[in-house]
């Protein structure tokens, strides 16, 4: 298995710095800058219908979706979903029809590109990433996933 922080030291030409939290639209890969801070160009994350019209049944007072990616699972890696309140220093704000989704800039390395998702089955409901073209693998269940270190992430 391989740790979240050693993931991210094999990353080609990643530097983190920290930085004031940052808004994004999900219909471009354009930016609007809270503050001095602009996102790259090439970082994206896509809320579908289904994300947001689940948001919109259960959020309340501010509330909004983070999503992390975590060392661990079958596959290497882990998403982590959560209704949160508190925006830190290095997320990122990613908005559709009003409802928010966060993810801090070390996840988003490994999200970019993706699409959060909301799948409601006889057996379980619940968010997603789906399209994700930085996994190479995943676990059938769809919340673990492993990358190419070769190619970067």
């Amino acid at each position: 298995m391989i740790s979240l922080r050693r993931g991210l030291n094999l990353l080609k030409g990643s530097r983190l710095k920290s930085m004031a939290p940052r808004f994004a639209t999900t219909t471009s890969q354009s930016s609007s800058p809270v503050g001095n801070v602009k996102l790259k160009n090439d970082q994206s994350l896509t809320i579908s219908e289904l994300c947001a019209k689940r948001l919109s049944e259960i959020v309340e007072n501010g509330e909004f979706l983070r999503v992390q990616v975590e060392g661990g699972g079958c596959q290497g890696f882990s998403y982590k979903f959560a209704l949160d309140t508190k925006l830190n220093s290095d997320d990122l704000i990613f908005e559709k029809d009003g409802y928010k989704v966060v993810v801090d800039e070390t996840s988003l390395e490994f999200l970019n590109g993706s699409v959060v998702d909301y799948n409601q089955e006889l057996i379980r409901s619940s968010f997603r990433i789906v399209d994700n073209p930085k996994a190479v693998h995943g676990c059938s269940c769809g919340s673990s996933f492993s990358i190419d270190l070769k190619d970067g992430v």
